[in-house]
């Protein structure tokens, strides 16, 4: 609010209205900029952003320049149709074919949304041809998991992340008989390996912590709003990780025997990997990144054709979880 300016004499919903028009005609508009505008001070600027939320406007802010600005997920009118080509269509009917392990989550149900809306304005000849697409591609996912019995959970998430709502979780972690209740801002959903993890700053430990999706046995949504740091880069901080769990990163090196080395070539297993071909046909791919029970997951998952160099920790785990698993089969080691 400017000095030595009189504020302007209107209701809150004068005030309300004028901040939906300021929000919808920019990108995005800081908490000073509002109160210049409408001429009083930031609380009150809060408690109509608060309005404003309430009757069901999808306003969320982010860091922009440096700067924390308020905006809307979209505009209200004046959207222009969008129109897509048979290949676009195409790609949007492969990748939902590929999520079928968001079955019984509401991510699903928005998804299937969206095509019933694509199909209801299509062309029969069209729609039809969107049926045949459907089956270009067939994924094949062992082992995924069952989120129904999380479906209402996941539906509070959905909306905590969107409007950015602290959650009160309660998890029950791995070979945990009771749940813990945690106090969380969630931050970030994270797709790894068929799964749904939660990425967000738990209250109670003071510290960003990461639940799987499965393990929520409940949520309650409460009325406190959140700002993600603008510091918070979930890329960068999992990128020293070789799945999700994030731990001292360590220097992997792991030969390959030439019959599986072909399986290993040419795919990224990590940002930081370096690969060697050795003059037998071997490979040996090497990475720095932490993450000690995935690691050793996942050389065991190629047998003997995997021979982990370094380091010798991870060399010493890989060789005691190999003997543990020979004994278990009668085979004797020396």
């Amino acid at each position: 609010m400017q000095k030595g300016k009189p504020a302007k004499k209107y209701s809150q919903a004068g005030r309300v209205h004028d901040l939906i028009r300021l929000i919808e005609a920019r990108h995005g508009v800081t908490l000073d900029e509002m109160a210049e505008e409408t001429e009083v001070d930031r609380r009150t600027v809060h408690r109509d952003l608060n309005a404003i939320h309430e009757a069901g406007y999808p306003l969320v802010s982010e860091w922009l320049n440096g700067r924390k600005v308020y905006r809307f997920l979209t505009r209200f009118k004046d959207v222009p149709p969008i129109t897509f080509t048979l290949q676009e269509l195409m790609a949007l009917s492969f990748f939902r074919s590929q999520l079928s392990f968001l079955d019984g989550t509401p991510f699903r149900e928005d998804l299937d949304a969206v095509f019933r809306k694509i199909n209801s304005v299509l062309p029969p000849r069209y729609a039809a041809h969107m049926e045949r697409i459907a089956d270009v591609s067939l994924p094949l996912l062992q082992g995924r998991r069952d989120y129904a019995p999380v479906a209402g959970h996941l539906e509070s998430l959905r909306d905590a992340l969107i409007y950015q709502y602290r959650v009160r979780l309660s998890y029950r972690g791995a070979g945990k008989g009771r749940a813990t209740t945690y106090e969380v801002d969630p931050y970030t959903l994270v797709f790894y390996k068929g799964g749904l993890y939660l990425v967000g700053y738990a209250h109670n430990r003071k510290a960003i912590r990461t639940f799987a999706a499965e393990r929520i046995t409940g949520v309650e949504v409460r009325k406190e709003r959140f700002e993600i740091t603008a510091d918070y880069r979930p890329e960068e901080r999992l990128k020293g990780a070789f799945g999700i769990v994030e731990e001292e990163p360590l220097e992997v090196a792991v030969r390959f025997s030439p019959e599986i080395a072909h399986a290993v070539r040419g795919r990224v297993w990590h940002p930081s990997q370096t690969v060697k071909i050795g003059e037998d046909g071997s490979l040996v791919l090497s990475f720095t990144a932490g993450g000690k029970m995935e690691l050793v997951s996942w050389v065991l998952s190629y047998g003997e054709h995997a021979e982990v160099l370094a380091p010798p920790s991870l060399r010493d785990e890989v060789g005691a979880a190999a003997r543990r698993m020979a004994a278990k089969y009668g085979v004797v080691t020396p």
